[in-house]
């Protein structure tokens, strides 16, 4: 029968799932196994498929036929199934393009509001006469913004000005991302009740989000991320018999 030797210790077969539950490595294992499933038929050329098993190598400090060898028995693994892992993340990232890479736009519009960043400036008092009378000072320019902020403001704003950001418009309260979405660069709102808080607002930027590099490989990443969510759920784990091998541990 097989089994683990761990030292002096040996884990049989039977014992590996409830082990596996034990420690709450199951949804891991059903991830990883939802995964390998659908990147089965990704191919990679020779040179990318090169190129990756040598930079995770370089990464990963596998200079010898030594550590190569100390590697794959620490993880009790074979040379394959060290290239397999090598080059996964590299046919996920082809996976997730040959997925979603054609809806990008289409997705990049709909997230476009969430994904805009904006610097703003913000000062809060639980006093609301306090709140109009500076108001009326930053309005008629008889005081600064920042200069009011760091004297009045009661949140850890105070400490530089009153200025925010760069931030995404999706970080702030809902309440103050809808004030700053409508915004005029330089629009100053008045006080506003925001739960114990009088706040004062103003847009100093906004930067809008362009689809580069980055932010794909983030759309892609989060369309990955909710469409594996769905799978997770779709294909729950279900153990059939304890009494059997690993091969009884889920069911996709």
């Amino acid at each position: 029968m097989a089994h683990i030797q761990l030292g002096n210790e040996i884990v049989t077969a039977t014992e590996v799932i409830p082990l596996l539950a034990a420690y709450q490595l199951l949804p891991q294992l059903q991830r990883e196994l939802i995964i390998d499933k659908v990147i089965a038929d990704i191919e990679l050329t020779p040179e990318e498929k090169n190129n990756t098993i040598f930079t995770f190598y370089k990464n990963n400090q596998i200079t010898t036929p030594e550590t190569l060898n100390g590697v794959l028995q620490r993880y009790a693994m074979t040379v394959e199934q060290l290239e397999v892992l090598a080059t996964k993340q590299l046919r996920v990232e082809k996976f997730k393009q040959a997925t979603w890479g054609g809806t990008l736009q289409q997705n990049f519009l709909q997230f476009k509001p969430q994904l805009d960043k904006v610097v703003y400036s913000l000062l809060r008092t639980q006093d609301m006469e306090t709140a109009q009378e500076l108001y009326f000072r930053i309005k008629a320019e008889e005081q600064s913004f920042a200069d009011c902020a760091r004297e009045f403001s009661q949140g850890q704003e105070a400490a530089t000005g009153g200025l925010i950001g760069p931030i995404p418009l999706s970080q702030p309260h809902p309440i103050i991302a809808q004030k700053l979405s409508i915004s005029t660069q330089g629009q100053l709102w008045t006080p506003m009740k925001l739960e114990n808080w009088y706040i004062i607002l103003r847009l100093e930027k906004l930067i809008p989000a362009q689809l580069d590099e980055a932010t794909s490989a983030m759309l892609l990443n989060h369309l990955f991320e909710k469409w594996l969510g769905e799978q997770l759920q779709q294909n729950p784990i279900s153990i059939q018999d304890t009494q059997n091998t690993l091969n009884s541990i889920l069911t996709i």
